[in-house]
């Protein structure tokens, strides 16, 4: 493919084309039908197509388009559509649908606080317990220590008045 042909195949694809329709001023349809968009934005005046290398897979080429340029183009102005201003009543509904989700988020929030304060009181209560197993261990060692005292005692007793 020679680099002409290059040139005239480039003007044909179809971006190039979108990119600036003045390309190939013969494809250019202009219509007034409702709905159909105008891509006649700008003008590009000079396109260069260089060859970049010939390879047994290919050839490269590289596309330079010149800067466009805006004259006798259409004014843009971006634009929304007018939003239809809403009524009492949509407003309203919005608002009660907000005041719902706020009371079902403090209900979900109240009850997780709940189930923390649950966690937390079975843990104390555990603790609690553990601690009062601890002291009755504890206090039934001492008494189980002071009883055998008290036996040693009067088996020395019972000892110092046989031997006697």
């Amino acid at each position: 493919m020679t680099l002409t042909a290059y040139t005239e195949k480039m003007r044909e694809l179809p971006l190039v084309s979108i990119f600036c329709s003045c390309i190939l001023p013969e494809t250019c349809v202009s219509s007034t039908d409702v709905g159909v968009v105008d891509l006649n934005l700008c003008n590009i005046r000079d396109m260069e197509v260089i060859e970049l290398s010939k390879r047994a897979s290919g050839q490269a080429f590289e596309v330079i388009l010149k800067p466009p340029t805006f004259d006798g183009g259409p004014e843009l102005r971006a634009t929304t559509p007018p939003r239809p201003k809403p009524s009492l009543e949509e407003i309203q509904k919005k608002l009660d649908a907000a005041q719902e989700r706020r009371k079902c988020q403090e209900a979900e929030l109240l009850k997780h606080l709940a189930g923390r304060r649950e966690h937390e009181r079975e843990v104390a209560q555990k603790a609690l317990t553990k601690e009062r197993q601890e002291h009755r261990a504890d206090a039934s060692k001492q008494q189980q220590m002071h009883l055998n005292a008290s036996q040693e005692e009067e088996e020395d007793k019972h000892m110092l008045e046989v031997s006697d």
